[in-house]
């Protein structure tokens, strides 16, 4: 039976479901799968991960210490990395070391219960982690990269892309924006590996009656309130919705550092009567909310391809977003829902103002057929079973082989 250790920065994660549904299929393909979390999750009464990377024991210590000095020279390339090589700031290459000695630790924690292979969740420092754990054990590893781990935060990725047997990614344009900007990693281990979400078993997605001429249209926006979703981009088009006259209500659910900044700008807007900041709220709560929606707004700055949009879709819900990254690839103009120019306030309010005009021509079908065209595009190509098994099937691919012999020195590295 093949091992996998899988690592996430906090495992379990309601926000990220899809990595229990990717630990669920591989335990599926008779493999024993080690779940770890670097950090302790917060907040969570059910199972905890087998591991916990910051879950400093003193045997654990001696143990990595151990590994550190038995191993040292399959390691000795990250640290000449880490103070020798590269841009990064002193406080960067502190950190490096400090997760360098995580690395040790999760290696001494997963030393002799037979484990043939890593997989990160995320690029960010977990995947130094694994990377360091690797090459104590002598097993591959392996990452997927979604947003802003490849797109604002790459930090140390040459390395880590240098040195992991394959990186998923989640959108084509990530794949690109990889083999661009690190030319010198092998192109076959750089795979398209799309997200995706459950597809509702009823057949007609929910539709609210907005036709009348006074009936306000009904937009939501669901996301962390951090200054990469730019919330602040959307209630500044809420404002020139309202200059335009136009009927709107308009919510916010998450929550985040934005929270205060967002609630002032609203009171500076006057918009307390059409947005309200909601907050957390419950599964069931933002179904409802799905629901009644009219439109599905994401304004972001940076995004791998948002689950937000795939939940918007596979109900059956327009969604309206920036032409940015990945999401072109989800969202196609006017057939499976509209896209504006990045940092455009009047291009947003134009895709908002024409949906509005469509839901009033009682003889117009364009909506209904964009509605339609949304869910077949979910089910077929961002259907979150359907990747999730090929997710399986490509890890199982490369596990075999690659368990024969790994080498542990990286000319590049030197």
């Amino acid at each position: 039976m093949l091992t996998v250790a899988f690592l996430a920065n906090e495992f379990p994660s309601p926000l990220e479901r899809y990595v229990t549904d990717q630990i669920e299929e591989l335990k599926k393909r008779n493999m024993h799968v080690i779940a770890g979390s670097v950090r302790r999750p917060k907040g969570h009464a059910g199972p905890m991960p087998e591991v916990v990377v910051q879950g400093f024991e003193a045997n654990a210590l001696g143990r990595a210490a151990w590994l550190l000095i038995r191993r040292w020279r399959h390691i000795a390339p990250l640290l000449r990395r880490i103070a020798f090589q590269g841009n990064e700031g002193f406080w960067q290459r502190v950190k490096a070391v400090a997760h360098t000695l995580l690395g040790a630790c999760y290696a001494a924690k997963l030393e002799g219960r037979g484990v043939d292979h890593i997989h990160v969740h995320h690029g960010y420092f977990g995947s130094w982690i694994a990377m360091t754990a690797s090459r104590l054990l002598g097993v591959p590893f392996s990452m997927t990269l979604y947003g802003s781990d490849l797109l604002l935060h790459g930090v140390y990725l040459d390395t880590k892309l240098q040195l992991c047997s394959l990186c998923l990614n989640v959108s084509e344009y990530n794949r690109q924006y990889t083999l661009e900007h690190y030319p010198e990693i092998v192109p076959q281990k750089l795979l398209l590996l799309r997200m995706g979400v459950g597809v509702p078993e009823r057949s007609t997605p929910v539709i609210v009656n907005s036709s009348a001429a006074d009936h306000p249209l009904i937009l939501l926006a669901v996301g962390r309130l951090h200054p990469v979703k730019d919330h602040a981009f959307l209630v500044r088009a809420c404002a020139g919705l309202r200059d335009r006259g136009v009927p709107f209500r308009c919510f916010i659910v998450g929550g985040g550092p934005e929270h205060a900044a967002l609630e002032f700008l609203i009171r500076q807007c006057g918009l307390k009567e059409h947005v309200q900041l909601l907050g957390y709220v419950s599964e069931e709560q933002r179904d409802s909310l799905y629901d009644r929606a009219d439109a599905v707004v994401l304004t972001s700055r940076s995004e791998g391809i948002p689950v937000v949009l795939m939940e918007a879709m596979a109900r059956g819900k327009i969604v309206v977003a920036p032409a940015i990254t990945g999401i072109p690839e989800l969202v196609i103009p006017g057939k499976t829902g509209f896209l504006y120019e990045p940092g455009s306030i009047a291009g947003l309010v134009h895709c908002l103002m024409f949906i509005r005009s469509e839901m009033q021509d009682r003889g117009s079908t364009a909506l209904e057929c964009i509605r339609l065209g949304a869910r077949v595009q979910v089910r077929q190509n961002f259907n979150r079973s359907k990747n999730t098994q090929l997710f399986a099937d490509l890890l199982l691919q490369r596990i075999p082989t690659e368990t024969e012999g790994v080498s542990h020195e990286s000319f590049v590295l030197q």
